[in-house]
């Protein structure tokens, strides 16, 4: 990935995918090595630290970079690739780098900048389709809300995986987010698709029209890019009969069901599926879950 954003890269027209490739291992090898771009405001506060570079922790920019699911995403993918076979230990604590604060305390301050450089931003990757980049910034939003539902399970169930669990939840629609940066109207003829039928599923809807799974893509892309097994296998829906991979699940379902008010159909699934997993009534799940809306 080519971190350096040359002065006249806005002014240059992005090459968007405009035809959907046949299979996963086509999409896998469109997007293991292409660019990931950031939201402005996490590109101009990395800039703004990098001016300070001395003064600066893993905290800080921890803090900035958390907020951004691209970001995040493009700094686990990266330290990933550093632990080569016999570079660390596996069952070295130290060398774990499932979350953005442990993979910026493996990387270190100095290495991050020198490889971090002015970052290219979904705004100007974008700035020719805007009902596309208004898809992406609502995946954005959603990641957070997604972040903030989980962690309420987290802690509810006393889980001993929360940081893991909330990262998991808040990278979850990674490669949506890479679609629309990249197949913009491949992206927006999936929402239609979506907005034209609600009770089709997400999964039929994206098989139709890229004719694959996006849970199997951002899979794949996890896999190749090597990040921590435990992050990978909470990520998998398809463990969803594991607690700690169903709290993930429903925590994206259920931002995903209440993102524009809580008249969604979805729901009251969602809610008895969230009861059993916290081990409570309907009526107290409901009332938890609004409990965590009310301080998003």
């Amino acid at each position: 990935m080519d971190d350096i954003l040359h002065p006249d890269a806005a002014l240059t027209p992005p090459t968007y995918l405009g035809q959907p490739l046949p299979d996963l291992a086509a999409w896998t090898r469109y997007f293991i090595d292409a660019e990931i771009p950031v939201l402005a405001s996490t590109a101009a506060a990395l800039e703004v630290l990098r001016a300070k570079e001395d003064d600066v922790d893993a905290a800080m920019l921890a803090k900035e970079i958390n907020s951004d699911p691209l970001m995040s995403i493009k700094l686990m993918a990266y330290v990933a690739s550093l632990r080569k076979p016999g570079n660390f230990d596996d069952n070295d604590e130290s060398s774990k780098t499932e979350t953005v604060t442990s993979a910026l305390v493996m990387l270190g301050i100095a290495p991050f900048f020198r490889h971090f450089g002015p970052q290219p931003t979904l705004e100007d990757q974008l700035h020719d389709q805007p009902e596309a980049l208004a898809g992406v910034l609502e995946l954005v939003q959603r990641a957070e809300r997604s972040r903030l539902f989980a962690l309420g399970f987290a802690v509810h169930r006393s889980d001993m995986d929360v940081d893991v669990i909330l990262q998991a939840a808040f990278l979850h629609d990674f490669a949506e987010m890479l679609l629309g940066c990249h197949a913009p109207t491949l992206a927006l003829a999936i929402a239609n698709a979506q907005q034209a039928d609600t009770t089709l599923r997400s999964a039929t809807i994206q098989r139709s029209v890229l004719n694959i799974e996006l849970d199997d893509l951002a899979q794949e892309l996890m896999k190749r890019w090597h990040l921590p097994a435990l992050l990978v296998r909470i990520s998998d829906a398809r463990h969803a009969d594991q607690a700690n991979v169903r709290n993930v699940v429903l925590a994206v379902q259920v931002a995903r069901h209440t993102m524009h008010g809580w008249d969604n159909a979805a729901l009251p699934d969602d809610v008895d599926d969230i009861a059993e997993l916290l081990n409570a009534s309907p009526r107290i799940a409901l009332a938890y879950l609004h409990k965590i809306d009310r301080g998003l």
